[in-house]
């Protein structure tokens, strides 16, 4: 006799489905006969008819057939492809309720993947926006050709079909009208467009980027050789078009790879790059610079940030994965000294041109790992007071985990992007710091992500 347990799924079969809550990557989740099923666009509370898609050994996906009984914060999408593209997952969900879910996905993370008592923490409600749309300030839209019209969008979510995007909601106005008039002059002019299957043809990405605080704009297209045809053309076309227009850019990637950038970049009009406000800041963006994508949030969470650290004038703060050192010089006005780090040279330079920029004599940037660097800096006897940390999704290295462990700062921050990591790394550090608050950040309205700022104290 079969036992519930072992009563599997099967591709294909319908079954009905209460949703507990959303997973990390915004999708429903629920259980049926004791298996994980995931959903893609149901929300908690809502009682569905679902149909499995995909069977995997521990968990289910599935479509939903039919909603039986729907979510009071249920919406209709802005967006008019927007269960297309899969580039936001929770347009459907009222706004002030996302900002709760989001607060609930980094709860699941700890509850998941620390042995922390969660109802002892102070996690805070989300920040949230008030106006949640035309936030993005860059867009990377790859470029196709149907029928002699020149398409630019995202690939479908698990494909690779092209969905045109004439206006995304979450992008700024400026980058959406940029976009649609080089798609125009492109079309117009008859330019080559690349082939991913063929791999012939030329232009292959068109990215837009505005200084949201400056206005200015820069177009980079992205080529698969460097000679572009009727260049001066396309040049002029684009400023008579496009009066912002501070910066046209050409990147070169001639490479079979998902990677949107290629190594070599040339100035066709224009600075090389634009500048942008952060507060009291002012940053160059090249074409290659990271630099985040909603400003508005961005000067709230790096508030945070500042706040957590609770600056005195004394302090000597490391800002680890330091980037063009945006944290490091928020911080900088109220600290003794700021020495920053990270692995790509060119954002070191950017970094050490933006001190030089605001007048800070009291930073130090280098290249290089922060775990191999930090020892160092102690050994002669320079111990930070302030360790502030923002890596990428994937989370801290575990050197560096072993490295702040050794250094023992009086307070470490954590700037995450990506909750799961972030509690692995909370677990790994709670041998000697104790989480004195979690501050969750809405940086993407209507996306599953979110980011948190976490101040940690040495026990």
């Amino acid at each position: 006799m079969k036992t519930e347990q072992s009563i599997k799924i099967q591709p294909e079969q319908t079954f009905p489905l209460t949703i507990k809550r959303l997973g990390i990557n915004g999708e429903g989740v629920g259980y049926f006969k004791k298996q994980v099923v995931f959903v893609p666009g149901a929300l908690p509370g809502e009682e569905v008819v679902v149909e499995a898609t995909k069977i995997h050994p521990k968990f289910a996906e599935a479509k939903i057939k039919k909603i039986r009984s729907q979510s009071p914060y249920r919406v209709k999408p802005l967006c008019p492809v927007y269960e297309k593209c899969g580039g936001c997952q929770l347009q459907h969900l009222q706004y002030d309720q996302q900002l709760k879910e989001k607060r609930d996905m980094v709860i699941q993370a700890l509850e998941r993947h620390t042995k922390l008592r969660i109802e002892q923490l102070d996690i805070r409600e989300t920040i949230g926006m008030g106006n949640p749309w035309s936030y993005r300030n860059k867009s990377s839209f790859q470029v196709s050709q149907k029928d002699g019209k020149v398409l630019a969008g995202l690939y479908g979510m698990n494909s690779h079909h092209l969905i045109n995007i004439d206006q995304c909601a979450v992008q700024h106005s400026q980058t959406n009208e940029a976009t649609a008039k080089v798609k125009q002059i492109l079309e117009e002019l008859q330019i080559s467009i690349y082939n991913e299957k063929t791999r012939k043809g030329i232009v292959r990405t068109i990215v837009t980027r505005v200084g949201v605080e400056t206005g200015e704009l820069q177009v980079v297209l992205i080529t698969a050789q460097k000679d572009l045809p009727k260049q001066q053309l396309i040049i002029e076309e684009i400023q008579k078009r496009l009066p912002n227009v501070k910066s046209i850019v050409q990147n070169i990637n001639g490479e079979k790879t998902s990677l949107i950038f290629g190594e070599e970049t040339v100035k066709l009009a224009g600075e090389e790059f634009i500048q942008e406000t952060l507060g009291d800041l002012q940053f160059e963006l090249s074409a290659r610079t990271f630099f985040q994508l909603n400003p508005t949030q961005t000067v709230k969470l790096y508030n945070e940030v500042k706040t957590a650290a609770g600056l005195t004038g004394k302090e000597k703060i490391v800002d680890a994965y330091c980037g063009v050192g945006t944290i490091g010089l928020w911080m900088a006005d109220q600290a003794a000294e700021v020495r920053g780090m990270d692995i790509i040279p060119e954002s070191i330079e950017d970094a050490k041109k933006n001190a030089k920029r605001h007048g800070f004599t009291n930073t130090k940037y280098v290249p290089g790992k922060a775990e191999e660097i930090l020892p160092k800096w102690v050994k002669k006897g320079w111990n930070p007071d302030v360790i502030v940390v923002d890596p990428p999704r994937t989370g801290l290295d575990r050197n560096l985990i072993q490295t702040i462990l050794q250094v023992k700062p009086e307070k470490l921050i954590y700037v995450s992007c990506n909750p799961s990591t972030l509690a692995k790394d909370i677990q790994d550090l709670s041998s000697k710091y104790e989480v004195r608050y979690i501050q969750p950040v809405d940086m993407f309205p209507h996306t599953a992500h979110v980011e948190c700022c976490v101040l940690l104290k040495l026990r």
